[in-house]
C-alpha cells in the first residue's frame, strides 16, 4: 500500500469517526482515553451552571481545557483549531467578552452544525465558525492573538503544515495554549500505534522532543510541554504553550524594506 493510499484511508477513518461522534452528541465520550471520568467533559469540572449548554459539554472529545490553559483576556481574538461541538469556542467567547472575537475552525459540516446550535443556545454573539482544515487555516496572516486546540493536532497527517499555519496566523506577541496527547521520547512511532488508534488520538501523537522541534522550526519560542495525566503507557494528556516573538513583524518588515533580502 502506498503512502498516499495510507494517508487517504486514515483521513477517511478520522472523518467517519467524528461524523459518528457528532451524531452521538447527546452522549459523552473521550477521544483520547477509554475513561470518560478523566477526559472529555470531566476536564471541565470547574464550569458553573449555565456557562455552556449541556449538549456542548457532553459533546466534548478533548483531553483538557485549553480556554483555561491559554489564560484568555478581555478583547483578544482567539482561534480554536478543531472546534468540534463548540464548547471551547463558547467558553473562550465568554472569557474575551464582547470586545473580543473567537473563530472556531472545523473540517466537518456535521460538527459545525452542532457547534452552531450550541453557540446559539449559549447566546454568545462574538463567535465565527469556519469550515476548513488546520493545515490550511482560512484566515489572514497575523490576525489572531491566541490559538487554542483540544486533542486535535495529533489527528493531522501533515503536522509541519499545521505548525507553519499556526505561526502564520498568530500576531506578533501572540501565543498558543493547547491541550493534546503527547508521547514520552522513549516511544517510537510504532510503539505509539500499538497503544491506540489514530482517531483515538494515540497513534498520531507527537513526542515531547518532536513538539518542541516543530514549534522551534516555525519560530515559536518559550515552548513548554507539561504532562497532566496518563492516556496510555508512555502517552499523556499535556498542556503545550509557546509564543510568537513580538519582534517577528518588525523583522519581516525590515527584510522586505528597500535594500532588504526578501525581494
Amino acid at each position: 500500500m502506498s503512502d498516499t493510499t495510507t494517508s487517504g484511508s486514515l483521513q477517511e477513518e478520522v472523518r467517519e469517526y467524528y461524523r459518528a461522534k457528532a451524531a452521538e452528541a447527546e452522549t459523552s465520550g473521550a477521544c483520547c482515553s477509554p475513561d470518560p471520568r478523566t477526559f472529555g467533559p470531566a476536564a471541565y469540572d470547574e464550569i458553573g451552571p449555565g456557562t455552556a449548554p449541556d449538549a456542548a459539554l457532553l459533546a466534548s472529545l478533548g483531553c483538557g481545557n485549553p480556554s483555561a490553559v491559554a489564560e484568555l483576556r478581555e478583547g483578544e481574538t482567539v482561534l480554536d483549531l478543531g472546534s468540534g461541538g463548540g464548547l471551547d469556542v463558547i467558553l473562550s467567547a465568554r472569557r474575551v467578552g464582547p470586545d473580543g472575537r473567537v473563530f472556531g475552525l472545523d473540517f466537518l459540516e456535521e460538527m459545525l452544525a452542532l457547534a452552531a446550535r450550541n453557540v446559539e443556545d449559549a447566546e454568545v454573539e462574538n463567535v465565527v465558525l469556519l469550515k476548513g482544515t488546520i493545515e490550511s487555516i482560512p484566515l489572514p496572516a497575523g490576525t489572531v492573538d491566541v490559538i487554542i486546540s483540544n486533542c486535535v493536532i495529533n489527528l493531522s497527517l501533515n503536522k509541519p503544515a499545521v505548525f507553519a499555519e499556526m505561526a502564520r496566523v498568530l500576531a506578533p506577541g501572540g501565543r498558543l495554549g493547547i491541550s493534546d496527547v503527547v508521547a514520552e521520547d522513549r516511544l517510537s512511532p510504532e510503539e505509539r500505534a500499538e497503544r491506540g488508534g489514530h482517531s483515538q488520538c494515540i497513534a498520531g501523537a507527537l513526542s515531547v522532543s518532536e513538539y518542541r522541534e516543530l514549534l522551534d522550526a516555525v519560530g515559536l519560542k518559550d515552548a513548554e510541554v507539561v504532562f497532566t495525566q496518563e492516556a496510555a503507557d508512555g502517552l499523556h494528556a499535556a498542556i503545550i504553550r509557546a509564543r510568537k516573538p513580538a519582534g517577528a513583524l518588525a523583522a519581516a518588515e525590515a527584510e522586505c524594506a528597500p535594500g532588504g533580502g526578501c525581494c
